[in-house]
């Protein structure tokens, strides 16, 4: 009767599950880091529909770009709320692209999602939104983290794919 892990002595299977679980720990911080661009994405887009409706609260989260349209939609009237909705759409769809690749442990994804952010940081310190800078900054941090946790993802998958490879006839 075949047994799991047949052919493996306690060792080999003791080292094979510490780097399971170790792998499973890098893609979870991988994937923690990149939530933060989901999150992003729906809150920018949750403050725009807060400002539409006109609420008069917003979150400190989100994107300070997308202040500076809703501010420019008001200005503009009826035809602007649907603009608004268009560009903080368009907006809050790239970092959901970004949250998607990164998720996969796409290193572009989270350079180029960071580099943004931090441009939308550098706006809102210099409209002296301290409070939503601070944020920023520590939403940056936690997307760095997750970055973070590329290189040993790539690390385990390299060193388990031997492992999870199909069985090629001789």
């Amino acid at each position: 009767m075949a047994t799991p892990g047949a052919g493996l002595n306690d060792a080999s299977q003791s080292s094979l599950t510490n780097l399971v679980e170790q792998k499973l720990r890098a893609e979870r911080i991988v994937r923690v880091g990149a939530g933060w661009f989901a999150t992003i994405a729906a809150l920018s887009m949750i403050n725009s529909l807060l400002s539409m409706s006109g609420a008069g609260i917003r979150f400190i989260f989100g994107m300070g770009i997308a202040q500076f349209v809703d501010g420019l939609a008001h200005q503009a009237g009826q035809t602007g709320f649907a603009l608004d909705l268009v560009i903080n759409g368009f907006v809050a769809g790239i970092f959901v692209i970004f949250w998607r690749f990164a998720r996969k442990g796409e290193q572009w994804a989270f350079v180029v999602g960071m580099a943004i952010y931090a441009v939308d940081a550098a706006v809102v310190v210099y409209f002296k939104d301290l409070l939503a800078g601070a944020f920023h900054a520590y939403a940056l941090y936690r997307i760095y983290t997750g970055m973070s946790g590329i290189p040993a993802l790539q690390k385990f998958q390299q060193t388990l794919a031997p492992a999870g490879a199909p069985i090629q006839p001789r």
